[in-house]
């Protein structure tokens, strides 16, 4: 009974009210909020270009502009709390487009005749389109994603963001937390990443010998993935390491002591070496990352299942608003505002047809209209995949490139069945996977973003301009910052110092689905873990976006979430931590410095060459990594980290 008033309750009383409330009219979606947003989609974008074709990882960049923004504006001029946020939001795009085109695009390169598509144009148009649809498949799902699943999807960098944009509106000491937890982060990054101090990703593999082999237990030791793990706490954090324990401690073993002494490469393997020759990296890389992409495709349908009745409502509930529209009785309030439907409609089936006739895009009229199809259909499934899955784990840890697996799959599959199956398609189905992995990650972005406009008061529909606008300044710099990078002393794109270790993947996939060889035992296996989970009465979701993941990323979010588990309890309190909470801020500020840090690092390892990184870098110098004691001395650097967080964490300041 009492559940059942408080369901009642949440449905006719307002359940959450924003920073700045609906009736409260400030300066927003101004001028110099959207230069300075603008500004910061160049860098972020071409940052962002750089990091993931060295490491194939991300950043969120919402949390660092929030920061800057705020800093800025202090030293040029006075400014609100919402234009601020417009500056983050408009920024952040510039990160989520990058990472998509990065993940999918420079697959051309190896595809045949696709290395005639990987130019200028071409990706500028891919991102453009990608980018665009991602933000307009994502606002029919504002209302039930932001809104209505307000208390069961956290969304990390966003929650991290709002607190940012609210204490540094509050100042004092709450924002002193943030800037704390900022330079903590910034300058152990530059001790561990600059100066080399210890080693980033300490590690510990069993030999190939014994009983158990090539068992790996690993952490990036970075304060954002720290932070990250206290944001999303321990129930979510637990379940994403157990997919990484699954991958790194049971199935790598397994496939060392089955496959050692095989005679012959067992395909799709790595490099066409023999299972006795390869590392676990190389094992993961070969066999395991197509049993993740199998466990994400299956977790993602079974989450688009159980979203369908939110999913419903929320257009019914869109296109309700547009009859109201219509009749002029629609009584929205500023925090209510959304794109109009019709817009919606209109624009996305315009970029999707224009990709069937632009000529500079692969595929002939009117066969390209299946790619359309096709993009309308995996784009908008995987946005609200995407999207709900960033609620949960946060954008830093999005599987945006399983999801692009299975796209590949599918299209790959449709073209085989209609005799599309010469190498001259391999080019078209890669199109379609990388407009749905840039549509896929910039939903991510958007909803991140879209969840920091809800709790600071911001107006829906100024955010989704924003957002359209941060595409369209971010698109500018980002094919040229991928070819300038590959045509560099560091490319080309493929080589060590630029591996593109996703894009590598999906040409893979391309060409063994094209030429009928993919591995579906391991995707099978894949789809049947998640089961398993299901049926173990676990949403499956977070689980298989660490059998997907490194556990040297899961493992240190999961420290971040058993230190917020040992706070509460030792506070005795059963509920978790507010979003303003002392440990919040300050593992915000956390994610916000170690963000900063390393997209400077990136940048610092660039310039000339990386001549200057090289000088400051101590630990390569005198070759510390060499060191017995190089692990143990990171742990402790860690766990010096970890400690400032615990220890703010049981101060238990709140606003």
């Amino acid at each position: 009974m009492a559940k059942k008033r408080s369901e009642l309750s949440v449905e006719t009383a307002p359940a959450f009210q924003p920073y700045v409330s609906s009736e409260r009219i400030l300066p927003e979606f101004t001028a110099k909020a959207i230069i300075l947003g603008g500004i910061f989609g160049i860098i972020f974008g071409a940052s962002t270009v750089y990091l993931a074709l060295r490491a194939g990882l991300t950043v969120s960049a919402s949390i660092p502009i929030a920061v800057l923004a705020i800093a800025v504006f202090k030293k040029v001029g006075h400014s609100t709390i919402l234009e601020n946020n417009i500056v983050q939001t408009i920024g952040s795009a510039g990160e989520s487009v990058a990472a998509g085109v990065v993940f999918t695009v420079p697959a051309l390169y190896f595809l045949v005749g696709g290395e005639d598509f990987f130019r200028y144009l071409q990706i500028f148009i891919l991102a453009l389109v990608g980018g665009t649809l991602g933000v307009l498949f994502m606002i029919p799902l504002r209302r039930s994603l932001i809104v209505k699943e307000h208390e069961t999807l956290p969304y990390p960098e966003g929650t991290a963001a709002a607190d940012v944009l609210i204490a540094g509106e509050r100042g004092g000491t709450f924002a002193a937390r943030v800037f704390q937890g900022l330079g903590i982060a910034a300058l152990y990054k530059v001790f561990m990443s600059i100066l080399g101090l210890w080693r980033e990703v300490p590690a510990y593999v069993t030999s190939r010998s014994s009983a158990y082999p090539n068992a790996t237990i690993n952490g990036e030791i970075t304060p954002e993935y720290l932070g990250v793990g206290y944001i999303i706490g321990p129930r979510i954090a637990g379940i994403l390491v157990a997919g990484g324990v699954l991958s790194w401690l049971v199935l790598i073993p397994l496939i060392t002591f089955f496959g050692d002494l095989l005679p012959v490469a067992l395909k799709p393997g790595w490099g066409g070496k023999l299972i006795s020759q390869m590392s676990p990296v190389e094992i993961y890389r070969g066999y395991v990352r197509f049993i993740g992409a199998g466990a994400v495709a299956a977790a993602g349908v079974i989450t688009l299942i159980r979203t369908l009745p939110t999913i419903v409502s929320s257009f019914k509930e869109g296109l309700a608003d547009l009859r109201s529209a219509r009749l002029g009785t629609t009584t929205q309030q500023r925090t209510e505002r959304d794109i109009p439907m019709a817009y919606v409609l209109l624009g996305s089936l315009a970029l999707a047809l224009a990709i069937s006739v632009i000529p500079q895009i692969p595929g002939q009229f009117p066969g390209s209209l299946l790619l359309s199809v096709l993009i309308v259909v995996f784009g908008f499934f995987f946005v609200t995949v995407s999207s709900r899955i960033v609620g949960v784990i946060g954008s830093s840890s999005n599987p945006i490139s399983g999801m692009t697996i299975a796209t590949l799959m599918a299209t790959c599959m449709l073209f085989v069945a209609i005799g599309w199956s010469s190498e001259a398609y391999q080019p078209i189905a890669l199109i379609v996977g990388a407009i749905v992995c840039i549509a896929a990650a910039n939903a991510g972005a958007t909803s991140q973003d879209l969840k920091t406009g809800y709790l600071v008061g911001a107006t829906p529909i100024w955010q989704q301009v924003g957002l359209i606008i941060g595409v369209l300044v971010s698109v500018l710099v980002i094919g040229g910052t991928l070819l300038l990078l590959h045509n560099s002393a560091y490319g080309p794109i493929g080589s060590e110092r630029l591996a593109a270790p996703q894009a590598t993947l999906m040409a893979t996939v391309i060409k063994g689905m094209l030429g009928r060889d993919l591995p579906w035992g391991l995707v099978l296996c894949g789809v049947f873990m998640t089961v398993v989970v299901e049926l173990c009465g676990v949403r499956s979701l977070s689980f298989a976006v660490g059998l997907y993941l490194p556990l040297s990323t899961t493992s240190p979010i999961f420290v971040g979430g058993m230190l917020r588990a040992l706070v509460e309890r030792l506070r005795g309190r059963k509920a978790e931590e507010t979003e303003l909470s002392s440990g919040m801020l300050y593992a915000t500020g956390l994610v916000a410095g170690g963000s900063i840090a390393g997209i400077a690092i990136a940048v610092l390892a660039g310039v000339a060459e990386g001549a200057y990184a090289r000088v400051v870098n101590l630990g390569a110098r005198f070759h510390w990594e060499e060191n017995p004691l190089a692990n143990g001395v990171a742990l402790i650097a860690f766990s010096l980290l970890a400690l400032t967080l615990f220890q703010v964490g049981r101060k238990h300041e709140e606003i």
